[in-house]
């Protein structure tokens, strides 16, 4: 059973991310605040749990969540910033968006840049750990998940509505054959092959 709260009674946000490691497409974020008694038998890391439990899951976190957000930042800031750096601005744009006060906030991982000035706490794994982090990584994976689902319409060669942009075989197959599209971050190693500049160099022309 996950823990419910760090620290008690305060209001406490939790923080994810999904497509950190991805080739293609945005980071996305998600900020959950959650009941103090919330909890769900099938509630874990995004990544423990399939795609129907997510799905439901995150119908369950959104219809008793005390408040969420959840935030894109695409690849071209990727490529301008970095991804550690964009995936924590995803965070503080998610928290942005939370209506009201937050108190404390604890995000999955062991990096974070401080939010105004409220008191955070970094916890490796912390998705498998927190119900607030948990719910937050359900809602990053989820709606970026539907994100890829739908640009996959357009750049199906890339079998991202399977793969979701991660660096599978297929993906790395698919962008030396066919190239890389204008969603590719430039600041990754898309091949194995292949220099990101000679990819480049026909979607430049």
């Amino acid at each position: 059973m996950l823990a419910p709260f760090l620290l008690k009674d305060k209001i406490e946000a939790g923080c994810d991310e999904a497509g950190r490691g991805c080739l293609a497409g945005p980071v996305v974020a998600a900020a959950v605040i959650l009941p103090a008694d919330f909890s769900h038998p099938l509630l874990n890391d995004s990544k423990q749990i399939n795609k129907k439990n997510r799905e439901e899951l995150r119908l369950i976190i959104e219809g008793q969540a005390l408040d969420y957000a959840v935030a894109f930042v695409d690849h071209i800031k990727i490529d301008e910033i970095n991804i550690l750096k964009a995936s924590i601005l995803a965070m503080h744009h998610a928290l942005d968006q939370l209506r009201g006060p937050i108190e404390h906030i604890i995000i999955d991982g062991n990096r974070f840049y401080k939010y105004q000035n409220i008191p955070h706490q970094t916890i490796v794994k912390g998705d498998g750990k927190y119900a607030s982090i948990a719910a937050a990584s359900i809602l990053a994976k989820t709606y970026r998940d539907e994100y890829m689902q739908e640009v996959h319409q357009k750049f199906p060669m890339y079998g991202w509505d399977s793969n979701m942009a991660y660096a599978t075989k297929k993906h790395r197959a698919a962008i030396d054959e066919f190239g890389p599209c204008e969603l590719h971050r430039r600041s990754f190693r898309l091949s194995a092959n292949r220099t990101n500049s000679s990819l480049f160099e026909k979607l430049n022309d």
